[in-house]
C-alpha cells in the first residue's frame, strides 16, 4: 500500500487556465505538484503577482485552480483507495490485522476525549487471575488451557497434513517434468513450475497462519472474559452454577498405568542432583541438578500426558504474576527473527499453545527490532561526532561500517527477553 500510495503522490500535473483581454487570448500554465500543501488562496495571489494577471480574472482564477486541485485529488483518493483494496483481495495486505489497527485506531480517537482513561484491561486480568489461580477453580483454568492446547494442536496437526500433500504432490509433478526435459520441455517450463509450486505453497501458508491467528485470538478473548466472569461468580457466595463450574471430575483425567509407563518411557532424561556445602563457619547449602535433554522439551506441553501437564502448568502458574519466574537461556544466532535452526522450533513451539497473558512472539520480536534499531541510531550518531573530532581509529571504524551493515542485528553476548505463558516448566 506505500508503493502505491509514494506513486500517486508527489505527481507533477499541469494546470491550465485560459482567458481573454480584449481581442486577444491568453493561456496560463502552471506545474503543480500533488499533494498541493499550500493553500489555493494563497497559491493564486502568488500567481497574480508573479503574472502580472489582470484583477478581473482573479475570483475566476481562484475558483479554476481550487476546483482543479479538489478534482485532482479526489482522484489521487480513488486510486489509493482501489489500489489498497487490490491489496487486500490479493492477500498482499492481511485482513485481520488491519481491521484490527482501523478497530483500535478508532477506539483509541473516540474514548481519548469522551471520557477518562479506563484502567488497563491488561492489569484487572492479572490480578483477577492470581486470585483464581490460588483458589479451587485453579484446576478448572488449567484443564480450560489444555482444552485450548489441544485444539490448537489439532489445527496444527490439519495444517501440516496438508502441507506435507502439497509438497508430495507437487514433487511427483516436478519429477515428472524433469524427465521430459530436454524432450518435449525446456528450462523455462521447470521455472514456470517451480514459481507456480512456490506461489502455492505460500497462499497454503497464508491461509493457515490467518486461521491460526484468529483462532488463538479468538481463544484468548474467550478465555479472558470466562476468567473475569468467574472471578465475579466466585464473589458471590449465593451463586449455586459457581459449584458446578469448578467442580472437578477425575474421572476425565485419569490414565492407565500402561499409557503412564509409555509417557515415561518416551520422556526418561538423563540427571544427577548434587549438594553443595560451601563455607567453614558460616555454611551454606546449594542443590543443583544437571540433566541431558533437549532445550525445547521445558517449553513443549505433551498432549497426552494431562496429568503431568497440569501440576507443571499448576507450578509456573502459581508465581505467573510474581518475582519468581522460571527462565530459559536459548543460545542463538545475532539475527532478530525466526526463520531457521532452533529459533524456528523455538517459534513453532510458541505457536503449539495461545498465550492469554502476554503478546505473540512475532509482535515481541518486532518490539525487540525497533528498541535495537533505535540503539543503533544513537550509538552511530555518537560514534560520527567522535570521528569529526579525530578520536576514532581505524578498527572502530570497520566496527561501525559492520554495524551500519546489519543494524538489525544484536551484538555477540548480548540478549533479548522474551514473556511467554505458554510453555511447560518455564515462564
Amino acid at each position: 500500500m506505500k508503493k502505491n500510495r509514494e506513486r500517486f503522490c508527489n505527481r507533477e500535473r499541469e494546470f491550465v487556465y485560459k482567458f481573454r483581454v480584449g481581442s486577444q487570448g491568453f493561456e496560463l500554465r502552471v506545474p503543480l505538484r500533488f499533494p498541493v500543501q499550500e493553500n489555493a488562496g494563497h497559491l493564486h495571489g502568488r500567481l497574480m503577482l508573479l503574472h502580472n494577471l489582470p484583477c478581473f480574472i482573479e475570483k475566476d482564477l481562484k475558483e479554476a485552480l481550487s476546483q482543479f486541485i479538489e478534482e485532482e485529488s479526489l482522484r489521487d483518493y480513488d486510486r489509493d483507495a482501489e489500489a489498497a483494496l487490490e491489496a487486500v483481495k490479493s492477500g498482499e495486505v492481511d485482513l485481520h490485522q488491519l481491521a484490527s489497527t482501523w478497530a483500535k485506531a478508532y477506539t483509541e480517537t473516540t474514548l481519548e476525549h469522551a471520557r477518562p482513561e479506563e484502567p488497563s484491561w491488561d492489569e484487572d486480568f492479572a490480578d483477577v487471575y492470581h486470585d483464581l489461580i490460588h483458589s479451587p477453580a485453579s484446576e478448572t483454568l488449567l484443564n480450560l488451557e489444555h482444552n485450548y492446547f489441544v485444539s490448537i494442536s489439532e489445527l496444527i496437526g490439519e495444517r501440516d497434513v496438508e502441507l506435507k500433500k502439497l509438497r508430495e504432490r507437487q514433487g511427483i509433478e516436478m519429477e515428472k517434468v524433469m524427465q521430459e526435459l530436454g524432450k518435449s520441455l525446456t528450462d523455462q517450463d521447470v521455472n514456470s513450475l517451480a514459481a507456480q509450486h512456490f506461489e502455492s505453497q505460500q497462499d497454503l501458508e497464508n491461509k493457515w497462519s490467518n486461521e491460526l491467528k484468529q483462532s488463538t485470538a479468538i481463544q484468548k478473548q474467550e478465555y479472558q472474559e470466562w476468567v473475569i466472569k468467574l472471578h465475579q461468580d466466585l464473589k458471590n457466595p449465593n451463586n449455586s452454577s459457581l459449584s458446578e463450574e469448578i467442580k472437578v471430575q477425575p474421572s476425565q483425567f485419569r490414565e492407565s498405568a500402561e499409557a503412564n509407563g509409555r509417557i515415561y518411557e518416551e520422556q526418561r532424561k538423563l540427571e544427577e542432583s548434587f549438594t553443595i556445602h560451601l563455607g567453614a563457619q558460616l555454611k551454606t547449602m546449594h542443590n543443583l541438578r544437571l540433566l541431558r535433554a533437549d532445550m525445547l522439551d521445558f517449553c513443549k506441553h505433551r498432549r497426552n500426558h494431562r496429568s503431568g501437564v497440569k501440576l507443571h502448568r499448576l507450578q509456573t502458574a502459581l508465581s505467573l504474576y510474581s518475582t519468581s519466574l522460571c527462565g530459559l537461556v536459548l543460545l542463538v544466532d545475532n539475527r532478530i527473527n525466526s526463520y531457521s535452526g532452533i529459533k524456528r522450533d523455538f517459534a513453532t513451539v510458541c505457536q503449539e499453545c495461545t498465550d492469554f497473558h502476554f503478546p505473540r512472539i512475532e509482535e515481541q520480536l518486532e518490539v525487540v527490532q525497533q528498541v535495537v534499531l533505535y540503539a543503533r541510531t544513537q550509538r552511530r550518531s555518537k560514534l560520527k561526532e567522535s570521528h569529526e573530532s579525530g578520536n576514532r581509529n581505524g578498527g572502530s571504524d570497520d566496527k561501525s561500517k559492520n554495524a551500519e551493515r546489519n543494524y538489525l542485528n544484536i551484538l555477540p553476548g548480548k540478549y533479548c527477553f522474551k514473556s511467554q505463558f505458554s510453555y511447560s516448566h518455564i515462564h
